[in-house]
Formats: structure tokens, C-alpha cells, sequence
């Protein structure tokens, strides 16, 4: 399957990627087949193990972002309130424990590698701050975005500025093949954004275009620092792709269940409006899906959902189509080859944390 056996590389997205299709045909009582991931295994809170080397870890972002102006204080501080998940550290933490377990059995994250949990969150919530402006979005995690407050401008540099201070901490750790492993997630980022910005009239080239922005925008930053902490804590470049590929896929199915929810979630659960790529003209995962039985959708994705009414057609073929049960599957084929790169290192907490962090993936509801 190309969505599985691709390799750090993604110049193969558009290959071969008929092989998508064919989930449409699969039996739809067969789509949640493969949720008994762990139900062998010993159960591990993934989010109670990284808590240890989570502690404080806003108060140390805000430490990063030490500036005079009290208004861009204030708009840096905005997201960084401490009731977020944490979800992209917490994994950074995790593979890093489980690498250092298998490289010589330590069971301390070192400051570096919890720096990089550090850089990620920053940079993450950096690329939100900007993608709001670009949306003209309202609402995020809950509350009004920066952009609405603030204003475009504003946003747009409160955005440069936690960047700015991600590459500076990341400067300090003082390792030249970990600030190049994560300035790719920067550069990964910025094109991602062109990719959502363009569309594809052939239907395969669509879903490799929909994947290729799907792993540049969202799981570019999971996969390269785990990659990064891997680097950290263990010399073998056959543990590093084994982090690489776990936090990609795992990435990739954070995403594809996030387009799925749009659908499926109420707005105030969500935290954001409900069909909002549609409203954004964007064609996610369901809505391809959805294409194979209602082609007339065809020429609504590529203008982009603007014609009146049609982002409510849309949403009613989703909806009457397997698109949201296939685009589940989907994910949970990326969720299976993660566990299967995962469970190549050697027994841990840790490692069975990250395991179960594949179902918690799949089964979140906002």
C-alpha cells in the first residue's frame, strides 16, 4: 500500500495512489474491524507518563517568549494557557523515553530532548496563529483567535515572533543535524499551505494532493521531532526511522479523523465550526470518498464549494455517502502501521503508551 510502505521521502505521494479507491468498494460492516489494537496489552495512560515531563511546560514557553511589549506579551501568552492537551509534546516525550529505553535502558528524558518537546508545541501553535489569519477564522480551541482580537496584522506577527523564539531555543541546543531535522517541519509547513491553496481535476491526483498537504501540514511536525529526540537519545539511523515513521503515520491519522469529525461534531464540542473546510473550499477526506458515489460533486470541489447552497450539498452527500466510514478506515491503516514501526523497539511503558495512543487517536470526539 503507498500510504504505508512510503518512506521518510514524500515525493511518492502521487504514486500509485489508485489503491485509495478501493476502499470505497470495502464492505462498510468491516471498516472498524481493526479496533482491537491493545486489548492484550497492559493498559498505559500515555498522557499520565509524559505528565512528569510535562510539568510546566507552558511556564517554560512563556519563558521563551520573554518580551517587553505588554500587548504582544499578552497575544504570545494567549494559546499558551495551559488547558491544552499537550498532545504533540506528550508524544515528543514519550518517544524519546521509549528510544532511550531501547538504546541503553536510561529512563530519563534528557533537556535536550524535552526542549524539542518544547520547540514543538511552539511551533505547532505558531502555524495556528497563522492559519487563522489565512482562514479568517473566529474561533479556535474554544475562544476567539488572535486575529479576531487583535487583528490580521497583529496576529501575523505574534505568529513570527513565537516562531522566532522556537528557532532560538532550538539554536541552543547546539546540534546542527536536529535543527536541520526541524527546520524541515517549518519548511513542510509553508508548503503545505500552498498545497491547501491549489486543487487537482484527476481524481487520484486529488487524493495524493489531499495526502501529500494532509503529511506536510500536520504530521511533518509530529514525525521530525520524533525523529529529533530519537537522534538525541540513540545513535542507530535504524531507530530514527523507526520514530520517523511513527509519529508520520500517526500524523496522518490525527488528521484524517480531525477532517472526519467535522463532519460528525457538534461545533461547541469541537471547539470550531462545523464544516469549516468546506466553507474554506476545501475537499478533506470524507468529501472524496463521497465523490465516488455522488460524481456531480465533482464540479463543486473544483470551485471550491463557492456557489450558494453548495456547501450544504456537500455536507448532506458526506453524510448520505461511506465517506466518513472510509476516511475512518483510512486512518486507521496509518494507526496499524504505526503500531507495527513502534513495536520494533524494545519493551517499555513508554512504548506501550505510544501503542495506545493509536486507538486514543482514533476514538477522540474533539
Amino acid at each position: 500500500m503507498c500510504h504505508i510502505t512510503q518512506r521518510s521521502s514524500t515525493s511518492s505521494f502521487p504514486k500509485k495512489c489508485s489503491i485509495f479507491w478501493r476502499f470505497h468498494h470495502t464492505s462498510t460492516s468491516h471498516w472498524c474491524s481493526c479496533s482491537k489494537t491493545i486489548s492484550d496489552e497492559k493498559y498505559q495512560d500515555p498522557f499520565q507518563l509524559g505528565k512528569k515531563d510535562l510539568k510546566n511546560l507552558y511556564e517554560d514557553i512563556k519563558k521563551e517568549l520573554l518580551v517587553s511589549a505588554a500587548e504582544l506579551k499578552e497575544m504570545c501568552d494567549y494559546y499558551f494557557d495551559g488547558k491544552g492537551k499537550a498532545f504533540r509534546p506528550m508524544i515528543v516525550v514519550l518517544m524519546a523515553r521509549a528510544c532511550n529505553i531501547h538504546h541503553n535502558n536510561s529512563k530519563e528524558v534528557q533537556a535536550s530532548q524535552r526542549s524539542v518537546a518544547i520547540i514543538a508545541e511552539m511551533i505547532h501553535t505558531a502555524s495556528l496563529v497563522h492559519d487563522d489569519v489565512i482562514d479568517d477564522a473566529n474561533s479556535r480551541r474554544g475562544k476567539r483567535t488572535l486575529n479576531q482580537i487583535w487583528g490580521e496584522r497583529k496576529a501575523v506577527l505574534a505568529g513570527d515572533f513565537i516562531l522566532s523564539a522556537a528557532s532560538v531555543a532550538l539554536a541552543r541546543i547546539g546540534n546542527t543535524t536536529i535543527i536541520s531535522v526541524l527546520t524541515q517541519v517549518i519548511e513542510d509547513l509553508v508548503r503545505g499551505e500552498f498545497l491547501q491553496l491549489g486543487s487537482k481535476e484527476n481524481e487520484n491526483e486529488r487524493f495524493a494532493h489531499y495526502l501529500e498537504k494532509t503529511f506536510k501540514k500536520t504530521a511533518s511536525l509530529i514525525a521530525n521531532s520524533c525523529k529529533a529526540v530519537s537522534i538525541l537519545g540513540c545513535p542507530d539511523p535504524k531507530v530514527h526511522e523507526i520514530a520517523y515513521q511513527y509519529g508520520k503515520n500517526v500524523g496522518i491519522a490525527f488528521q484524517l479523523i480531525d477532517d472526519v469529525l467535522d463532519f460528525t461534531s457538534c461545533a461547541d464540542h469541537l471547539g470550531k465550526p462545523t464544516a469549516a473546510d468546506l466553507k474554506l473550499g476545501l475537499a478533506t477526506g470524507p468529501v472524496l470518498f463521497a465523490c465516488r458515489q455522488f460524481p456531480e460533486m465533482n464540479a463543486m470541489i473544483m470551485r471550491r464549494f463557492s456557489k450558494p447552497g453548495d456547501v450544504e450539498r456537500a455536507r448532506k452527500y458526506v453524510l448520505q455517502s461511506d465517506g466518513v466510514q472510509q476516511t475512518t478506515y483510512l486512518a486507521q491503516r496509518y494507526c496499524h502501521a504505526a503500531t507495527r514501526e513502534i513495536r520494533k523497539l524494545r519493551p517499555s511503558p513508554e512504548r506501550e503508551a505510544l501503542v495506545h495512543l493509536t486507538e486514543m487517536v482514533l476514538m477522540r470526539d474533539k
